[in-house]
């Protein structure tokens, strides 16, 4: 199975997704002070939508990222493309009425289109492709909730059909068939962006780390971005320290994919309702698609035993483990596939009812963000292009009121006490016994929280050499847990993830790990 070198510039992990395989374009770093009407903090699906959008609209755009393009998230997804949502629609009419679910189902309906247009107009040879979506039952979940789903979805303007038995799959009958939902190649896709944006006279800057923020622009590299507006779209917003992380929570998602027959199974997307007996509110759910591989073969790509990120053992259930279940799940309702090629893991953010967080950021006036993905990164994130490059550039776009940052829905607030909760619950570990008592049990290539006068998160390499950083997020103070699988120290409150070398990762954490004296491990 294919593993990357850990290079943050790369990806956010120890393993290399498939989409990875295809380079990222190949950028230069900031180097000087600049000036610009809009500044875009993260070159994954939901900045380079942006900048493509202003662009097209006649602003001047600087887009400044960490790493290389997609080593985020977007690096790290399936690449579905669906306006059957992964929250189910019956949720959505709860949450924010009729009118407001069918909202919700065109916006991503008109983020597939958008796609396809861009593709299109831009010769982008990224294997776009219309294809039915098939949700079906999970084994805990009752029919008459299937039923109910099928409803809402037609209330929401989908033309939905129910299928008695969904073509490809083995031990799912009956479901609802979503015509005309979508699938790519996401790194060539967003290859094709960064040729279009600098073909429009953008820029774009990678390996260049956002230090400071602000109204007026952004400080990088030690160098100065003046501008009229600020985005950030690095998937968790890592310039709000507490407003909209009290709305959404991360959780980790993982990915297998081994090659199948072409023509064994037909291109679409599979997804079940969910594990209604999960401890997360979320549901876990399977989700399932086909990458075009050569003329022989197609990859199939599964994803699914979701769980809040840093707290994978409180399931008893190690994050390696996590691809074992997603093997057996997969291989019982896919029996075509060979062996594992590729296995990977991501992150989501989950917003408390189900829709992004995409607008201006609670209590600024230029800065915006684009956040809370869901299972639906790759059209949120397109959207949030769409709707943030509208709002800049005229002042209104007809989903904002809808992705509005400040919202409030009542109907959800059992979701966000029980996420809440879950967040106050973490900072126990503050009074609980570390994992580790010694640096001797530390072996090479693993992580641990060492015991001590102080928490300590520390890192052996394979050369033996012990690092040492302070345990506690700089975010908000959590202590973080060694995540085995992708080697990071991952905080289980907001999600913020540090690489073996103490390095931020993912935000909202906008600094890495305090470095210890390697010495000091008790």
């Amino acid at each position: 199975m294919q593993q990357g070198n850990y290079n943050p510039s790369v990806t956010s992990g120890n393993h290399t997704s498939l989409w990875l395989e295809e380079p990222a374009a190949t950028l230069a770093s900031l180097d000087s002070n600049e000036e610009t009407d809009v500044v875009i903090v993260g070159a994954g699906i939901s900045g380079l939508t942006t900048a493509y959008c202003l662009l097209l609209k006649g602003k001047k755009v600087i887009v400044v990222e960490d790493g290389n393009v997609g080593s985020g998230e977007s690096g790290r997804t399936t690449a579905h493309l669906a306006c059957a949502l992964d929250d189910r629609f019956y949720d959505l009419e709860r949450f924010f009425g009729k009118d407001g679910s069918k909202q919700a189902a065109q916006s991503h309906a008109d983020a597939i289109d958008f796609i396809e247009n861009v593709v299109l107009a831009e010769n982008i040879d990224c294997d776009f492709l219309r294809v039915p979506g098939y949700l079906f039952l999970h084994p805990t979940d009752k029919p008459e909730n299937l039923e109910k789903e099928f409803e809402a979805s037609q209330n929401a303007g989908l033309p939905v059909r129910w299928e008695k038995n969904i073509p490809g799959i083995s031990g799912a009958k009956e479901g609802i068939e979503y015509p005309r939902q979508a699938q790519f190649h996401v790194m060539k896709y967003l290859n094709g962006l960064v040729r279009a944006i600098l073909g429009r006279g953008g820029k774009i800057y990678t390996k260049t780390k956002a230090d400071k923020i602000e109204e007026n622009g952004v400080e990088a590299n030690g160098f100065r971005i003046d501008s009229k507006a600020v985005v950030v779209a690095t998937n968790s917003p890592i310039n709000d320290m507490f407003a909209i992380h009290t709305k959404q929570a991360p959780y980790r998602t993982y990915v297998v994919a081994a090659k199948v027959p072409k023509g064994e199974l037909p291109y679409a997307l599979w997804w079940d309702t969910g594990d209604q007996e999960s401890k997360w509110p979320t549901f876990p759910y399977h989700y399932v698609r086909l990458q075009p591989h050569d003329d022989t073969h197609d990859y199939l790509i599964a994803g699914g035993e979701d769980h809040k990120t840093g707290q994978a053992d409180s399931e008893g259930i190690r994050e390696p483990e996590r691809y074992n279940k997603l093997e057996q799940w997969t291989r019982a309702h896919f029996p075509a596939i060979s062996k594992l090629e590729y296995v990977w893991s991501g992150q989501c953010m989950e917003p408390v009812d189900g829709l992004a967080f995409i607008g201006k950021n609670p209590g600024d006036k230029n800065i915006y963000i684009i956040t809370g993905d869901s299972g639906n990164g790759m059209t949120h994130g397109t959207l949030g292009g769409m709707i943030v490059s509208d709002l800049i550039a005229n002042g209104e776009n007809k989903y904002a009121s809808l992705y509005d940052p400040s919202r409030i829905t009542w109907s959800s607030a059992g979701d966000f006490i029980e996420e809440q909760a879950n967040v106050a619950k973490q900072y126990l570990d503050w009074l609980t016994p570390e994992e580790s008592k010694d640096v001797e049990s530390v072996p090479p290539g693993k992580g641990a929280i060492l015991s001590g006068f102080s928490k300590k998160a520390a890192y052996r390499d394979q050369d033996g050499q012990l690092h040492v950083y302070s345990a506690v997020c700089p975010h908000m103070g959590c202590i973080v847990q060694w995540n085995d699988d992708e080697k990071s120290f991952d905080c289980p409150c907001h999600g913020s993830r540090f690489g073996c070398d103490g390095n931020v990762l993912n935000g909202p954490a906008m600094n890495g790990l305090k470095k210890l004296d390697d010495k000091a491990s008790s």
